[in-house]
Formats: structure tokens, C-alpha cells, sequence
């Protein structure tokens, strides 16, 4: 079981405080704080920057399972989807804020190993845990995650800013991690390896391809997917009062298992998790083919429908409904 409140509260506190030494305070541009051991953590921000604040649950049933994913893995997931959110706004990250909810009969490696995982990925992005909660659970895992960034004032890039005219982009390559729950679910007693499905298993948040995005004026509206493709493009339209078309044999699709194989467009579409950016940009502005090591794919323009369609050929257009995940759908 894990260990007592107190001792689970101090393990977690040196955990943080080994890989944070020496970071408290990193000059006019970064925030200086005080972080866990008293009732609230006290963060200093940088003049002239305003604050991003993003919160999300990782919940056992839902976002993973034991049987599936290792404790580090469910570590490095549940940070990334708050780091996903950061990026999306152009932001750079700070300090987390972790609440864990934990059964009486989980191992206490279990809650070490998820521990560690996540602060390392917090360590590789220069962010600090800098408190959170911790309570039984009388039914499975519980995580909540609060990612706290900044960004300069004004500067944050929003889902409404996307204007007919626009073209739509994408990082990297979609369907990867939709793949991996397919082939969880229907061979189950198959194990499947996190080697093969990296982009499930470990996907890395775009941090860098986000702020560069942001520092050079590119991207005129952004958001992560996390939901898919279909459904977190929605999301962008409706915020910015307009519609998009798309053309399938644009979407970069994922090659994923050995021997490497694409995914199909359903899962590149419709598929969840992928936390790549999804951005658009004014006309004649130039979008290199990557950044930061990361493709981007032109896939469609932004158009003054209220709509979304995708073109499968040249001569016919569907319309694009959302398909991808969404809490409480009927």
C-alpha cells in the first residue's frame, strides 16, 4: 500500500527538491517561488508576462490502465497533457501542481515509479512540482495536474484568431497513439511494446515548436490535439466563428508496429492523444517545412463557412463532423 499521508507527502517533497536545486530563482524572465512545505506555494512572476494556468485529470479506467500502461508512463502522460495545453498558448512552463488520489492496496513502487517519471519530464522542461494534494481513493487512481506558464502580455496565442483565408498546419504525425489503444483493445493478450507506440506510451509535448511559433509571429490561431483531429479542429473553428477544409492525402498519418506500418485516416482524424499543434497562419506568411527537429504539414485552409469538410478528391468534398473523444457523449 502506499506509504502514510505525511511520509508519501515528504518523499515526494525530496523527490522534487533533488531535481530542482539551484532553480529556484533564474533571473527577470522567471518566476521565483516557494514551493512545497507550506499551505500554498508562493509564485513571483515576471513583469510584463501574463500567467497561463491549465488543469487535467488522468484517471485510471479512462485515460490508462494498470494492465497496459507502466507507472511511468502514467507519470509522463499526465504531465504532458497540462505541458500539451502550455505549449498550445505559446507559453512557456514553470511549476506543476500534482493531486493524487491512491487505492489502499497500490504498491508504493507503483506511486514511486509514476513519481519519478513525471518529474523527470518536468526537469527536461525546466519545470518545478511545487505542491498538490494527496487523499485514499475508495475506487482506482486519481491524478490531477495544474501546469502554471507564462507568456509576454498579449502575446499568447489564442484558438480565435484564425481568419478566412488562413492555412491550417500540423506537427508531426497523427494516429500514433489512437493505434496503440486499437491494438490494446482488440488483442488484448497481445502485449504490445511502448518501443513500438512511442507516441502513446511517451509523447513529448511541443514546448519549443509552441514558443517559437509564438516568438516569430507564425501562428494566428493554435491548439493542441489531444481530443483529435477532427473534434480539437472544431474546437479552433468555433472559437474563431468560421469553418475549414481539409484535404486527406495531406494529413500526415503515423507509421506505427513492427514492421512499421501508416495508420488509417480514421485514427489520424479522429484519433486522441497526439498532443501535436494544430495551428493556423495569414496568407503569405512563410511556414518552414519544421521546427525545432518537428515537421509541419500544410493540410487545408480556413474558410468563412460555419462548416468543416474534407476533400478526398478533387472533385468532392464532405463534410468533416467531429468524431474524436468526448467526456459524456451519448
Amino acid at each position: 500500500m502506499p506509504l502514510p499521508e505525511k511520509a508519501l507527502i515528504a518523499q515526494i517533497r525530496r523527490m522534487a527538491a533533488s531535481s530542482t536545486r539551484g532553480r529556484r530563482a533564474r533571473g527577470s524572465d522567471r518566476v521565483t517561488f516557494t514551493g512545497i512545505g507550506d499551505d500554498c506555494a508562493v509564485l513571483r512572476l515576471p513583469s510584463g508576462h501574463d500567467t497561463l494556468v491549465t488543469t487535467d485529470f488522468t484517471l485510471e479506467g479512462v485515460h490508462f490502465r494498470r494492465d497496459w500502461h507502466p507507472p511511468e508512463s502514467v507519470g509522463h502522460r499526465c504531465l504532458t497533457r497540462g505541458l500539451s495545453d502550455i505549449a498550445a498558448m505559446g507559453g512557456d512552463p514553470v511549476a506543476a501542481f500534482l493531486s493524487l488520489a491512491l487505492p489502499k492496496d497500490l504498491p508504493q513502487t507503483w506511486v514511486g515509479r509514476f513519481t519519478r517519471s513525471l518529474i523527470g519530464l518536468a526537469e527536461t522542461y525546466g519545470v518545478t512540482l511545487a505542491g498538490g494534494d494527496t487523499a485514499e481513493s475508495p475506487n482506482g487512481i486519481l491524478a490531477d495536474i495544474i501546469v502554471v506558464g507564462t507568456a509576454p502580455k498579449g502575446r499568447s496565442v489564442m484558438r480565435s484568431g484564425a481568419r478566412a483565408g488562413d492555412s491550417i498546419f500540423v506537427s508531426g504525425e497523427l494516429g500514433g497513439s489512437a493505434a496503440a489503444i486499437l491494438q490494446l483493445t482488440t488483442m488484448p493478450k497481445k502485449k504490445v511494446s511502448p518501443r513500438d507506440y512511442p507516441r502513446h506510451f511517451y509523447p513529448e509535448p511541443r514546448v519549443a515548436l509552441g514558443r517559437s511559433l509564438r516568438e516569430k509571429g507564425m501562428a494566428s490561431a493554435m491548439i493542441d490535439i489531444s481530443d483529435g483531429l477532427s473534434t480539437d479542429l472544431a474546437h479552433l473553428c468555433e472559437e474563431s466563428g468560421i469553418g475549414a477544409e481539409v484535404d486527406a492525402a495531406l494529413i500526415p498519418r503515423a507509421k506505427v508496429g513492427r514492421p512499421a506500418r501508416e495508420v488509417d485516416l480514421d485514427l489520424a482524424l479522429h484519433g486522441g492523444e497526439d498532443y501535436e499543434l494544430l495551428f493556423t497562419a495569414r496568407p503569405g506568411k512563410r511556414i518552414p517545412s519544421q521546427i525545432a527537429g518537428i515537421a509541419l504539414t500544410r493540410i487545408g485552409k480556413i474558410t468563412r463557412s460555419r462548416k468543416m469538410f474534407i476533400r478526398t478528391r478533387p472533385d468532392l468534398a464532405d463534410e468533416l463532423d467531429p468524431r474524436g473523444w468526448e467526456h459524456f457523449r451519448r
